[in-house]
């Protein structure tokens, strides 16, 4: 493949990814809030870990893969005023691939003596590191002086902030991810006298909300709502509805579609509204192991160039031995 073919690959798959939003976003989420807001660390009270593999657009050349690795729980069991979170994220977009390692810190206010509700207000803090690969570029001339030689990259901080609710029953949560590159959304490299611009995480203000909803003994139901916004291009919405049945499978859809809630000055008109059906199941295999898969059908013009995306998760407690013998509520968010 020649290097003109490769980049006009990558533009159509960075302009599609734009439209879509910069910041990386998994199917998931709804399964681990950590990844959207900060104020989520220690929610399940118990220290829990999480890993995600996600493969975009496949049969499509140069298109995203990403993985994380996410930890959280209870800084004081006794109190349990305050969680503590953890997580290590890579993207790779055909020659540019993003680095993050990101720690996070809640401070949960409670809210009733049952202790059902409490008010969470996080921040995080973290490093980017930012990178193209210059090996993954075939040059047509193998002399070409403008081609970048190895690997360049950067490393760049970053902040997040959050304030989560949540009670038996319902949540919401607002949060502010990337907040350095406001400004910025994008990272310029020189090599051998010549500029080279990549895509950087841009920064996104998400707006959650959701409730159960009881249907029977094993019946319950939970619909849900994320907005994501990074003032530049369409806004971004979520509507997801899962089932939770027998307290052992979630199984859900959700449907992500860009919309325009006020007129932005670079958002082209003339484009098409893009959109994407998320079909996703969710099985507590035991009490402390649960595994999830995902497979989204975007509704674009890409659609006829790709076969989906897939998503995979794991997720495992590892509840607090003194707490034992107290009973916990149930975690539905």
């Amino acid at each position: 493949m020649n290097l003109k073919i490769l980049l006009s690959i990558l533009l159509i798959t960075i302009g599609a990814r734009l439209y879509a939003q910069q910041d990386v976003q998994f199917s998931q989420y709804v399964f681990n809030g950590l990844s959207i807001n900060p104020a989520y660390a220690g929610y399940k009270e118990d220290l829990y870990f999480n890993s995600v593999y996600r493969k975009q657009y496949v049969g499509f050349p140069g298109s995203p893969s990403t993985g994380a690795v996410s930890v959280d729980g209870l800084l004081n069991a006794d109190t349990k005023n305050s969680g503590l979170g953890g997580q290590f994220l890579w993207d790779k977009l055909g020659p540019q691939e993003t680095v993050s390692l990101f720690g996070s810190y809640a401070y949960r206010i409670k809210i009733d003596e049952e202790d059902k509700k409490r008010l969470c207000i996080g921040i995080g803090l973290g490093l980017n590191q930012y990178s193209l690969d210059a090996t993954a570029l075939q040059a047509v001339d193998a002399n070409d002086p403008s081609i970048p030689t190895g690997k360049l990259s950067t490393i760049k901080p970053d902040a997040r902030v959050g304030i989560y609710y949540f009670n038996s029953s319902f949540f919401a949560g607002l949060s502010l991810m990337d907040l350095f590159s406001l400004n910025q959304d994008r990272e310029i490299f020189l090599s051998n006298g010549s500029l080279y611009a990549i895509e950087k995480k841009a920064a996104h203000v998400y707006f959650s909300v959701g409730g159960l909803v009881t249907l029977s003994d094993n019946v319950k139901i939970k619909p849900s709502l994320l907005v994501k916004e990074d003032f530049h291009g369409p806004t971004s919405v979520d509507f997801n509805v899962f089932a939770l049945l027998s307290e052992r499978l979630w199984i859900g859809s959700s449907y992500r579609t860009a919309t325009t809630i006020w007129n932005k000055k670079a958002v082209d008109k003339s484009l098409s509204k893009s959109g994407a059906v998320s079909l996703m199941a969710e099985l507590f295999a035991t009490n402390l192991l649960r595994i999830g898969y995902s497979y989204d059908i975007i509704t674009s013009g890409l659609s006829g160039y790709q076969s989906g995306s897939h998503e995979i998760s794991v997720g495992l407690l590892f509840p607090n031995k003194r707490d034992a013998e107290r009973i916990k509520s149930p975690r539905y968010f």
